[in-house]
């Protein structure tokens, strides 16, 4: 019988041999796919055929390892395109090799330029239970979260070296009575939470069946495969050497399985697992919405930094999740558990940091880089968009998303003013662009974005409606949208409450204000067409420019920000009319405000019509006098 190294090295020989005559365009000799269902003929079928994933989600189970069978692998069908499964764990064909060989080159070059500190944290994230991994995705409500719900993990270090044996996390000897590992305690303050983490990450949610079912090996069983640095040298077999390898952490050499079979790379089980609990964290702190997100985009890095997984593999796992926790979250069984999680997170945080719906938003992004890593915005941005597609290119022009069944779900507390259709509006409005491999499966739940979803609409490609109310609270009360929106049509603002628009907007349906305040927080906020307020408030942030016509009637208010040694607050391309009831109120700017005795511009337009009913400042010391011309208004400034 051969030693266990000659076996490994006539292992590691075939799959050289197999893969490089693949990758080469020759016809390679695999043994019959395990799973019939990857032929095309089978794979259109079952396709055509399925039922929507979260009517289907439930089998998932290691007995159903085909599309026909398993929704998870039917949505994951996108990566059938990329790599043929073979009869064994190391027969496989790429049957998009340079996809395969991006894949590898990435872990290699990412696991050869890790510090140690990166490998002691992929260690951490390995060893520690997922659900508590992600709880530092809730900033300043992180901590106050842990003693709430009794989470708490023995993984809170690695060591400098490969430990002797296996390292699981677990309730740590000095820790407070009823403490469990994972998102917590179900007897605690924040029960309802951690079961909803628990029940979206339940026993349907597992990777195991699709990694039987794609048999695709983790990256460092295919280090003799990539092709990175060719050293120019042949092996005993006429094929090329290379130097590229995929490292794994030291302190994860002994925490890898060892059976090749049973330990498939695609799709990676801790992605999957990351992102279940950070949605279901989400649905129930929505408040931390898109950081939480962005903490399971870079835990999920984590796998590739480790060695332990690709960058395939952790699309796949993200892929997976998002499926499953729409899933979780609009299957009825759990209608009750959601409301009562978002209920008791939301009265437990009220009353441990003294706010109410309507401010707690303010103190979960209260604290400072320093302290909250994902505190800024742009930077948690920078974090998630490579990761949302690492290797893959996107080839051709491919149709608009149709949204998957239930995914709406997955900003219903984020997103609580909408109705069901408009969350989906926003979902295909913010998704990625079809076209790419393997996000392009069934179903295509790998182009969702929630990270940008978070932020609203992406395009107004009909006439939206949006209704806030003061008194609902929370989202329900405010919001802001800080998507850059295009599309034909426009927006009307109704309610109490107050919608925020940040964007560099270029929509062309136009704008009106019937009740309640919309802010326009940059230049082109409203787009590209007309404007009109005939109820509440319009409040500017130092500049707006309108494109079209701007008209104001009735009870209502233009609110604009006036500055020293500046030009309008207000440029108007085309007319302004003004009508009865009409009120300016004017804010003097806090870091340069104009001073008494000067004439400071108003707005600036082709043609204004009529008069506001009154101009009110800001000020104890000083008054407005508007000077209206044809073209626009002024206001000097006199002293009381």
């Amino acid at each position: 019988m051969p030693s266990s190294a000659g076996r490994h090295a006539t292992a590691s020989m075939n799959r050289r041999r197999f893969l490089r005559t693949s990758v080469a365009g020759g016809a390679a000799l695999v043994a019959v796919p395990a799973v019939a269902g990857w032929l095309p003929a089978a794979d259109a079928k079952a396709a055509t055929n399925a039922a929507a994933f979260v009517d289907d989600y439930k089998t998932n189970i290691v007995a159903n390892q085909t599309p026909e069978t398993n929704a998870v692998v039917r949505i994951l069908g996108g990566f059938a395109q990329v790599w043929k499964t073979g009869g064994a764990w190391n027969t496989g064909a790429p049957l998009m090799p340079e996809v395969l060989r991006a894949n590898m080159r990435y872990c290699a070059r990412t696991t050869a330029t890790r510090s140690d500190a990166q490998a002691k944290e992929a260690f951490i994230y390995d060893r520690q239970h997922q659900s508590y991994s992600v709880i530092a995705g809730l900033g300043p409500l992180a901590e106050l979260y842990k003693s709430g719900a009794k989470a708490v993990t023995s993984i809170t270090s690695a060591p400098d070296g490969t430990p002797a044996g296996k390292v699981n996390d677990a309730v740590p000897a000095d820790a407070p009575a009823g403490s469990a590992i994972g998102a917590g305690s179900y007897d605690s303050e924040l029960g309802k939470v951690a079961k909803l983490v628990d029940t979206v990450r339940g026993p349907f949610a597992s990777s195991n069946p699709a990694k039987f079912a794609f048999q695709y090996p983790r990256p460092w069983r295919m280090n003799e495969d990539s092709e990175v640095v060719d050293t120019g040298k042949k092996d005993a077999f006429g094929f090329p050497v290379y130097e590229s390898e995929v490292i794994v952490a030291p302190q994860l050499l002994r925490q890898r399985g060892e059976t090749p079979a049973e330990d498939g790379g695609f799709p990676s089980g801790h992605t999957n697992a990351i992102h279940l609990a950070a949605l279901a964290f989400a649905y129930a702190v929505p408040e931390r919405f898109q950081e939480m997100v962005t903490r399971a985009f870079e835990l999920s890095h984590t796998r590739i930094v480790s060695g332990m997984h690709s960058t395939v593999d952790v699309l796949g796992g993200r892929v997976m999740a998002t499926a499953l926790a729409a899933a979780a979250l609009a299957d009825p069984a759990n209608a009750e558990l959601k409301a009562a999680a978002r209920a008791q997170a939301l009265a437990y945080f009220e009353e441990r940091t003294g706010t109410t719906a309507d401010t707690l938003y303010a103190y979960a992004h209260s604290a400072g880089t320093d302290t909250d890593p994902y505190a800024d915005r742009d930077a948690n941005a920078c974090t998630v968009k490579p990761k949302l597609t690492y290797v893959l290119t996107r080839e051709g022009r491919g149709e608009p998303l149709t949204v998957p069944k239930g995914a709406e779900v997955l900003l219903e507390t984020r997103q609580p003013y909408l109705t069901a259709a408009q969350r989906r509006e926003v979902l295909r409005t913010t998704a990625l662009p079809a076209g790419y491999v393997l996000l392009d499966g069934f179903e295509q739940w790998g182009r969702i974005n929630l990270f940008a979803a978070a932020d609203g609409y992406g395009a107004f490609d009909s006439d939206v409606t949006v209704t806030l109310d003061e008194a609902a609270g929370g989202f329900g009360a405010a919001d802001s949208w800080r998507n850059h929106i295009a599309g034909d049509g426009g927006l009307t603002k109704r309610g109490t409450g107050t919608l925020t628009l940040t964007g560099h907007n270029r929509y062309h349906g136009g704008t009106v204000v019937e009740d309640g305040v919309l802010v326009a927080a940059s230049p082109h906020a409203l787009g590209q067409g007309d404007v009109r307020v005939v109820g509440g408030t319009l409040r500017v942030d130092k500049v707006l420019r309108v494109r079209g016509t701007y008209v104001q009637q009735g009870d209502t208010t233009l609110e604009l920000l006036v500055r020293k040694n500046h030009g309008p607050a207000l440029e108007v391309s085309r007319r302004v009319q003004l009508g009865r009831g009409s009120v300016l109120a004017l804010r003097l700017d806090a870091e340069r405000p104009p001073v008494a005795g000067t004439t400071v511009p108003v707005i600036e337009a082709s043609q204004l019509r009529g008069r506001f009913d009154r101009v009110e400042l800001n000020s104890d010391t000083l008054q407005a006098v508007p000077v209206y011309t044809t073209d626009g208004l002024s206001v000097r400034l006199l002293k009381r």
